[in-house]
């Protein structure tokens, strides 16, 4: 145990990072009430409107983070790789036809309890953190033999390729910079980090040329739906080299409605101008311009853009920089290592959620499914994310004080 006397300044949580937070569901539950009122069924209970069960998300979500606060993380450490075999097991459980239930794109990611859908790739997340900050808060020599090297790898592979399998590549891909990251502030060698680094990046480009350019036949076992995004990122057509004039003419046609969601967002986001159209004003949902089922899930960032402008934007981002920089202080006045890693696992998870999202939304990356934390309607996101937020605020409370 450490000695009360050298903590005096600990025990006390990050209250610009409270403030941030709180913002952020005010904004999550005004702006998903703003996107969803108008599809609403006016003989539906008010308490079954989405906006209501998003406060409700909060309200148990802000409990478990308050649970989270009571203990101590190294306790919870101890228990980090139960949770973490627990997680994957569950990723193996949503990938079975009787147990994961699918969405209309065909992907099986939820398993269907009585009184909501659980997402396990979300808590996935979060059990990757906790077990990978436990495994690389050992002595930074071990990190350089090749087998403790490798490992931390494998945890990382591991629910990157369940997750990937359901498909879900945006909550695949986040697991890779938060796993790195990590791997890089615990000391893993520089040169296994670049080695690693340079093979990824060659075999992405070639999984990539192949995706896009290859025949059919050659083709990696991709969604066609991921394969349509990437290439209306890239601006490649849809139709083979030989198509007929017909065959040309539909493609052009599916490149149009796979582009539509993404365009939509786009042209709401530049319409809000410096301070937008208003709260519930936004032309965009109000004439189903972006689909009701989008508009307060993933690019809930395109109907705050138009409704509040630059203004509205700026103030979000200026959230998220404050619930990020605060985490990275935390970060560097953990008491130990593990503290110190599960802070920077959060914030990197956290940051990739809202660059993706946002940048899905002004189209500098390709649309995948991905939510921007606390403002996306969705329990298990909500939920994980208050989670992961707590476990911040816990490092915090038992920082270092000397």
């Amino acid at each position: 145990m450490v000695d009360p006397s050298i903590n005096e300044h600990g025990g006390k949580l990050d209250k610009l990072q409270l403030i941030a937070l709180a913002g952020l569901m005010f904004l999550g539950a005004a702006f998903v009430y703003s996107a969803t009122v108008r599809a609403q069924s006016p003989t539906l209970p008010w308490f079954e409107d989405i906006w209501v069960r998003q406060v409700l998300w909060y309200v148990i979500g802000l409990g478990a983070a308050g649970a989270m606060c009571l203990l101590d993380y190294h306790k919870l450490a101890r228990w980090s790789l139960v949770i973490y075999w627990a997680t994957v097991l569950c990723l193996v459980a949503v990938l079975i036809p009787k147990i994961g239930s699918t969405n209309g794109w065909g992907a099986r990611r939820w398993i269907d309890l009585p009184l909501f859908q659980f997402q396990p790739s979300e808590f996935a997340k979060l059990s990757f953190i906790l077990a990978m900050a436990n495994y690389l808060s050992r002595p930074a020599d071990e990190l350089k033999q090749w087998p403790v090297f490798w490992k931390a790898i494998g945890m990382i592979l591991l629910p990157f390729l369940l997750i990937f399998k359901e498909p879900d590549l945006g909550s695949a891909l986040v697991l890779i910079p938060t796993g790195v990251v990590m791997m890089y502030v615990a000391g893993a060698p520089k040169r296994y980090l670049l080695t690693l680094g340079g093979g990824a990046g060659v075999l992405a480009v070639l999984a990539l040329a192949d995706i896009l350019f290859a025949p059919h036949a050659l083709r990696l076992p991709v969604q066609e739906y991921q394969r349509q995004r990437l290439l209306v990122y890239f601006g490649a057509s849809f139709a083979d080299a030989n198509a007929s004039p017909e065959q040309r003419a539909e493609a052009r046609a599916l490149q149009s409605k796979s582009s539509y969601q993404g365009k939509e967002a786009l042209i709401g986001v530049g319409s809000g101008s410096l301070f937008g159209k208003g709260w519930r004003q936004g032309s965009q949902t109000a004439l189903g311009f972006l689909p009701a089922g989008a508009a307060h899930n993933d690019f809930i960032f395109s109907v705050i853009a138009e409704e509040e402008g630059f203004v509205g934007s700026f103030l979000v981002l200026t959230l998220y920089a404050v619930v990020l920089f605060t985490g990275l202080r935390i970060a560097g006045q953990a008491r130990d290592r593990l503290g110190k890693l599960m802070a920077v696992g959060v914030v990197t998870l956290l940051f990739s959620h809202v660059f993706i999202n946002i940048g899905m939304n002004i189209r500098i990356v390709p649309v995948t499914g991905i939510p921007l934390p606390l403002l996306s309607y969705g329990g298990s996101s909500v939920l994980c994310s208050l989670i992961a937020l707590g476990l911040m605020q816990n490092v915090n409370i038992h920082r270092k004080g000397y």
